[in-house]
């Protein structure tokens, strides 16, 4: 098969054949039909990952059909349509049964180090071992995943639209329904209007909060910001503390959401969330050694942080639900899919990233 393989950090990615084993106990074969690009994809390609590694095959923001599945795949079956979770759920390790937390512990270990759940992996080249990434590998025409990875999805959605519900999307949604859990009649910020973002303007949406205010450098993204349910649009940059200030009486926000990744914009959260009871949720994956600085009086006089990984989201069984919203019409995702690409365009995909051109780059595998 086909596969966009990493083959050393800070070059371009290679399109080339590979192979693909059978699914084993427990696995499942995919064929991906659509995959966003996502940070996280260009984040491990630049070198910048600290645990990144190489070579592998990427993607992980996927969406597809089930061809076959190993000994004892119970929740899936052929024909059926999913999403892949980088994000796994076991629905039997303590966090795995914990509201608090959507971090399964099943088969982190070895997904970390680019393995399948038994220390192997399924993909090779030339007789050689190609480790999976994240767990999921979709820059790729087929890929084989643990069947606790995959989230079962109405086959009514869109597979160019379902795969943006792997990562970014619910990241976003997940943050404002799940993390901060945003209450009616509230006022919310989210800075950012990428993917991520969008997605925090849509949650807090959903939950019924009053004023959501979107901040971002870009006009083009903050006018889908305005589609995605934000009441207030804000210019980023240096002055956009002291103006949601303006709007809130002095006080801040109920919620604020970071959906950068800049520590900068981190700190701006924090300092625009409001006092007494202030919510900063961190969505955005900071650059390598990066530290937030935080004045101890902010959180002192009532603010709290924390911090939000795939929006708390516990995939297979929570990412079928946001796409039936989504199926209802609560969710719009089509102005999200802002390029639609070959598996050959991959590279084309993180430069259209670095040039913030568009939202999400979906690559089309049919």
């Amino acid at each position: 098969m086909r596969a966009a393989v990493l083959e050393e950090f800070g070059a371009p990615l290679v399109v080339q054949e590979v192979e693909l084993a059978e699914p084993r106990a427990g696995e499942v074969l995919v064929r991906v039909v659509a995959c966003g690009v996502c940070h996280t994809d260009l984040y491990t390609a630049s070198g910048a990952d600290p645990t990144g590694y190489a070579p592998a095959v990427l993607g992980h923001e996927g969406a597809g059909v089930v061809e076959r599945v190993g000994e004892g795949v119970s929740s899936v079956a052929v024909g059926d349509h999913v999403v892949t979770l980088f994000s796994p759920q076991c629905r039997e390790c303590i966090h795995c049964l914990d509201p608090r937390t959507n971090l399964c512990l099943a088969i982190r270990e070895q997904q970390n180090v680019g393995h399948l759940p038994d220390g192997t992996t399924r993909l090779s080249r030339g007789g050689e071992p190609l480790r999976h990434f994240m767990g999921t590998s979709t820059f790729a025409e087929y890929t084989v995943m643990p069947e606790i990875a995959l989230a079962r999805i109405n086959p009514d959605a869109p597979l160019a639209h379902a795969c943006l519900f792997a990562c970014g999307l619910s990241t976003g949604l997940g943050a404002a329904i799940n993390t901060a859990e945003v209450q009616a009649g509230t006022t919310c910020v989210i800075f950012g209007a990428g993917i991520v973002g969008l997605g925090a303007v849509a949650g807090c949406r959903l939950q019924g909060a009053e004023r959501i205010v979107c901040v971002d450098l870009s006009d083009q993204r903050l006018a889908l910001a305005a589609g995605q349910g934000a009441t207030d649009l804000v210019r980023g940059g240096g002055d956009a503390v002291a103006a949601i200030l303006e709007m809130t009486g002095g006080l801040g926000a109920d919620y604020t959401f970071e959906a950068t990744g800049r520590v900068e914009v981190m700190g701006q959260a924090v300092e625009a969330a409001r006092m007494g009871w202030g919510m900063a949720t961190m969505c955005g994956v900071a650059g390598k050694g990066r530290t937030l600085d935080i004045v101890p009086r902010l959180l002192i006089t009532g603010r709290r942080v924390t911090g939000s990984s795939f929006g708390g989201i516990k995939g297979r069984d929570q990412v079928p639900a946001l796409l039936e919203r989504s199926l209802a019409g609560e969710i719009d995702v089509e102005p999200l899919v802002s390029h639609r690409l070959s598996l050959e365009e991959v590279n084309r995909g993180f430069d259209l990233m670095h040039a913030q051109d568009g939202i999400r780059s979906v690559i089309d595998l049919s």
